[in-house]
């Protein structure tokens, strides 16, 4: 199938939407299956009192003291693996709306993170005929960056607007997992899923049929 015929890339942004659902589902599966202690100490203060991605961060966290890892953001991995290879597959509105999606069910501040995210995924969008020619560790620098960025601004306006960000330490946490994964999300994307970077001349054809 033609890789810019409307047929191929109706069925790559349906199945961009489909990774992202299932992605944000076992983000929403409960993860700490221990059970609990009826007289135990109460945390304080309570994971109901907080943020709730703060909570799902300490959720994910909290399996004895020992324990340093956190899942990494998945969603916006392969958002941006997808934006480097395949811009057209990931348009800015179909972008918006999943982030915005992730927000709702995630129980983040809705529209700050998705915002955040559709920049970074529309910077790379502007690079991706540059980083095409470059080396994937180039392309993996330009990724942490942009990630390292978005988690920067994201903790300040939170704190701006007095509305109480995740601990840091967490957030650096989850940051360095998605950092680490993102060429796992770039092997899927192209091994499985078939995402592979445009060829020399298709850049200009895409833009003349956009």
């Amino acid at each position: 199938m033609d890789e810019l015929s409307p047929a191929r890339l109706w069925i790559m942004r349906a199945a961009f939407v489909l990774l992202a659902l299932v992605i944000v589902f076992f983000h929403l599966l409960p993860i700490d299956t221990q059970p609990v202690t009826l007289f135990a100490p109460e945390l304080s203060p309570p994971l109901a009192t907080i943020d709730p991605a703060e909570a799902r961060l300490r959720t994910l966290l909290h399996q004895g003291s020992n324990r340093l890892w956190v899942s990494p953001d998945l969603l916006i991995a392969f958002a941006l693996a997808w934006s480097v290879r395949r811009p057209e597959y990931v348009p800015a509105f179909l972008l918006a709306a999943v982030f915005l999606l992730s927000d709702l069910l995630l129980q983040r501040p809705p529209g700050l993170w998705a915002l955040l995210a559709l920049l970074a995924c529309e910077n790379l969008k502007g690079r991706s005929r540059s980083l095409r020619d470059a080396t994937f560790g180039a392309e993996w620098v330009a990724v942490a960056v942009l990630l390292i960025v978005i988690l920067l601004f994201n903790w300040i306006v939170l704190s701006v607007l007095l509305i109480p960000p995740p601990q840091l330490r967490l957030s650096l946490l989850e940051l360095g997992t998605t950092i680490l994964t993102y060429p796992i999300a770039v092997l899927v994307t192209r091994s499985l899923m078939g995402v592979r970077r445009a060829a020399p001349g298709e850049f200009d054809t895409i833009r003349g049929r956009a």
